[in-house]
């Protein structure tokens, strides 16, 4: 390593415009209004500066300039493939690994770049002599360990098309994701263990083998947790065990830009999930600009810092999709394979921090609610070992809370590090990528997003459609990304595509969350639009209630819900989940009600509090308000509500429960 000062990755791509193109800009707005007016130039960029290269020439960079069905680099022949493995040899040079994972039971499995590529053009040529040809669609039902990112690595390479579900989804919430695209493989584990318990899930993978049809071989990735036997399967660990001339000589298959990469679902709150479709192209050149932004870079380059990426997620989240992207930058990976507040099922809320600090993580990503758990809790950072090498915290899934981002910064300036960068993003499984972002080079402010992303023509509009500046308005995107769905599977005139995003505003995508954009460009975002509050005719977002309640030392989670129907007057229910020992006595009730009052406005003041077990959750995090707010206006739960496709189904029938009770 030299001793060159450290420059963040956007400041490196801008020194490239500036020799490459010629281009200066005066501040980040400046550079970022280009990115999306320029969108020909901008995009073009992007491709040169990755070093994409396409096998084939292509017509141009955005060919149909529309909302659906932008088209762009066409006649491009790419592989993502090829950009993890363009990184084997100088980080297995610089001794860096591709993959570190941990397991909660404190076992750790190291893998290196020339090891990852091994095992993926292994296992690429048997899913071949399986008979996966480009387009097929290969499922998997794995954890989140090295298998995983092998197995979705070699169908790339092969240009099979990736869907994946993790173990502790329920054999219904899986069935209606993966039948809806007929895959014609399954990889599947046959246990996981998770929150100190050893969980067989022998029984369901054959389960899944009964209802997917389609599927012609499943290999079985095989754990000292199943007490079933699956029949009529393969050994993953057989497959990915080739070292031969065919591995070492292998070359990824070119495919074109618009090829699919994977198949996302929707949180499936009710109905069956939304099969999301992005492209091979697209999700690559977008990965790269999100890469940027989280200011992610090789491992082994001088001015990488020893990279080392860790994002807390499940397979179900598609910050799973996030964290393998790592991958793409040529950075370390660290992956937790457990539960994140301890192994015992107890409530360690420094599992993840020791964690980091064993594996000397760079970057450190997890879900919004677990910074706040850590608040609440009153863990101490100094307790967790030596974090010196964490210079950047990320957050998503739902707004941080100021007090809780402020904590975080206090935590790391006590131990030392008092320029911890906190890049909070917002975006969704829709796209893959972000709308609002960080930029290591702006101001950070606790509760805020520091910019919009490059490329993503990102405004607040009003219901007339018009834009709004330092106004609360809808997340709208008025001009295409690469990385917007090709499709939804099996919608074949793009019906439900365009009703899921552009029926508010033709042409223009409509993200369903409330965005407010700031003279100086940042960003907050104030929850989803659909389940806003409306009180006497004023609206506000639930992230801001929350912020307001979840502030008390003896409120953990929450849940508001607005019961305004078919005119009558509303009535706010505020649900909150208590630390142990508290109770829900009249103090806290006046002390939530004070904060409420003081921070926002007594318009939203609960009308009753209640205190809850635990707040309802998709297996991404979100808080599950518009189904829970149906169910309190009287609608059947098994018609707004599939339970396999909730973190904590357990908790539904305390609500039902009382609803039924306040209807009465």
């Amino acid at each position: 390593m030299n001793n060159a000062p450290f420059r963040p990755q956007i400041a490196l791509y801008r020194d490239w415009l500036k020799s490459e193109r010629g281009l200066e800009f005066a501040d980040y707005e400046a550079l970022r209004s280009w990115s999306v007016t320029d969108v020909d130039a901008f995009w073009q960029s992007i491709w040169d500066y990755s070093g994409m290269q396409s096998s084939t020439p292509y017509e141009g960079v955005l060919c149909t300039d529309k909302m659906p069905g932008g088209e762009w680099f066409k006649g491009a022949h790419v592989n993502l493939a090829d950009h993890v493995f363009k990184h084997v040899d100088a980080a297995h040079a610089a001794g860096q690994p591709a993959i570190i994972c941990e397991n909660e039971l404190g076992e750790v499995i190291e893998l290196s770049w020339p090891e990852l590529r091994r095992k993926a053009v292994s296992l690429a040529l048997k899913l071949r002599d399986l008979g996966i040809e480009p387009g097929d669609r290969v499922a998997a039902y794995l954890p989140n360990g090295p298998e995983t990112m092998i197995a979705f690595l070699a169908c790339a390479s092969v240009g099979a098309v990736w869907s994946l579900c993790a173990p502790d989804m329920g054999v219904r919430a899986v069935i209606d994701r993966f039948a809806q695209i007929e895959p014609k493989v399954l990889i599947a584990a046959d246990g996981v263990h998770y929150a100190g318990k050893p969980m067989d899930r022998g029984q369901t993978v054959i389960d899944l083998l009964a209802e997917l049809p389609s599927v012609q071989a499943t290999l079985l990735v095989q754990t000292p947790y199943a007490t079933v036997s699956v029949p009529s399967c393969e050994s993953f660990e057989g497959a990915v065990a080739r070292d031969d001339d065919g591995v070492a000589g292998f070359e990824p298959v070119k495919l074109p830009f618009d090829h699919p990469i994977w198949i996302l679902y929707s949180s499936g709150t009710t109905g069956k999930p939304k099969p999301i479709v992005q492209g091979l192209g697209g999700t690559l050149i977008t990965s790269f600009v999100n890469l940027m932004h989280m200011d992610l870079g090789p491992s082994y380059a001088d001015n990488s810092l020893n990279e080392r990426f860790h994002w807390f997620t499940s397979t179900g989240w598609v910050m799973w999709n996030v964290q393998f992207s790592g991958l793409i930058a040529g950075s370390t990976i660290c992956l937790f394979n457990g539960a994140p507040n301890g192994p015992k099922g107890a409530t360690d809320w420094t599992t993840l921090w020791r964690f980091a600090a064993r594996h000397k993580v760079t970057f450190f990503g997890s879900g919004a609610a677990f910074y706040v758990s850590c608040e609440k809790d009153g863990i101490d950072l100094s307790t967790c070992g030596d974090l010196s090498s964490v210079r950047a915290l990320g957050s998503t899934g739902s707004p941080l809370p100021e007090s809780t981002q402020i904590w975080g910064t206090d935590q790391f300036a006590a131990i030392g590090t008092t320029d911890i960068w906190w890049c909070n993003i917002s975006g969704g499984t829709d796209l893959g990528g972000c709308f609002c972002t960080g930029n290591r080079e702006l101001p950070v402010v606790p509760g805020q997003m520091q910019c919009r992303q490059l490329g993503m023509a990102v405004e607040a509009w009003n219901d007339d459609g018009q834009p709004v500046g330092d106004q609360v308005g809808e997340l709208v995107c008025v001009r295409p990304s690469p990385g917007m769905p090709l499709r939804f599977w099996g919608d074949d005139d793009g019906e439900r595509y365009r009703t899921s995003y552009f029926e508010k505003y033709p042409g223009i995508w409509c993200h369903g969350d409330w965005l407010k954009i700031q003279p100086d460009g940042s960003c907050i975002i104030y929850g989803r639009s659909d389940s806003t509050i409306n009180r006497h005719g004023v609206r506000m977002g639930t992230s801001e209630i929350y912020s307001a309640v979840e502030a008390l030392p003896d409120v953990v989670d929450s849940l508001v819900l607005d019961l305004e129907y078919l005119g009558q007057e509303s009535r706010l229910l505020l649900f909150v989940v208590l630390r142990d020992g508290a109770d829900i006595s009249d103090d806290l009730k006046s002390a939530i009600n004070a904060n409420i009052r003081s921070n926002l406005s007594p318009r939203f003041v609960p009308d009753e509090i209640i205190a809850a077990p635990e707040v309802p959750r998709t297996l991404s995090g979100k808080k599950q308000e518009v189904p829970l707010k149906k169910i309190f206006l009287g609608q059947d739960a098994s018609k707004v509500l599939t339970r396999d496709a909730m973190a904590n189904p357990h908790v539904l029938d305390w609500y039902v429960d009382t609803a039924r009770r306040m209807s009465e």
